[in-house]
């Protein structure tokens, strides 16, 4: 480990801790240096070793273990990846949004409670238009009701994916409200709660692909144009 220029200390200290944790310098589960051996590696402070530790705590490559160190809790960095989905095409981030929410409820079909029925309808109804507070006002209520059918589904990793993507299917739902898109209305995001509330996976994953159909028609047509 070579110690590190003096412009952003912080930054630069933990990019060479990411950098070392991703080359598997340290196995995971295995603790990593104490802050005074880290200090002498990178020639700072113990501030700046103990603020870049933070930061990668925060990106979920470090656990620190009160009364017993810091260990690598992973070695696969996914702190650009939101970036880089942000960053793709307007058609591969409803793609990416169109099978998680069919998978999910598909699932929800199989896995849903009365209750989980109750909040569906209930955020359909609050749901509102763009009229009531405004688009980002919207685009929330509208993430909220979709987040709904995720957390039906039961399944933790789709709702982590789905909470990753929130950013990137926000921009989405705006990008429908402009005039160029379709903005499915509230009928086709009743047919999804009703496909769901019959029980039957494939008819609530068909009711999704029936939403998704005219915005990724329409983009296809805009992409060959």
């Amino acid at each position: 480990m070579q110690p590190i220029n003096r412009t952003n200390l912080t930054e630069s200290a933990a990019e060479s801790l990411r950098a070392e944790i991703l080359s598997g310098r340290w196995a995971i589960g295995e603790r990593i240096p104490n802050e005074t051996a880290l200090t002498e590696l990178l020639a700072v402070s113990r501030g700046t070793v103990r603020e870049a530790v933070r930061v990668l705590i925060s990106k979920g490559l470090l656990d620190a273990r009160q009364g017993s160190g810091t260990y690598v809790r992973s070695t696969v960095d996914t702190s650009g990846a939101l970036d880089r989905v942000k960053r793709s095409g307007l058609r591969d981030q409803w793609e990416a949004r169109a099978a998680l929410d069919v998978e999910a409820a598909r699932l929800a079909a199989l896995r849903h409670t009365p209750g989980d029925l109750d909040r569906m309808r209930g955020l359909l109804k609050a749901r509102g238009t763009v009229a009531d507070g405004g688009r980002e006002a919207f685009g929330r209520r509208d993430i909220a009701f979709h987040r709904s059918i995720v957390e039906a589904s039961g399944n933790r990793a789709i709702v982590e994916l789905y909470d990753f993507f929130t950013s990137a299917i926000l921009e989405t739902i705006h990008s429908t409200l402009n005039g160029n898109l379709p903005e499915p209305d509230d009928r086709a995001h009743a047919a999804i709660v009703d496909a769901i509330a019959t029980g039957d996976p494939e008819r609530a994953a068909a009711a999704v692909r029936s939403f998704m159909a005219p915005v990724l028609r329409e983009l296809e047509r805009l992409l060959s144009q």
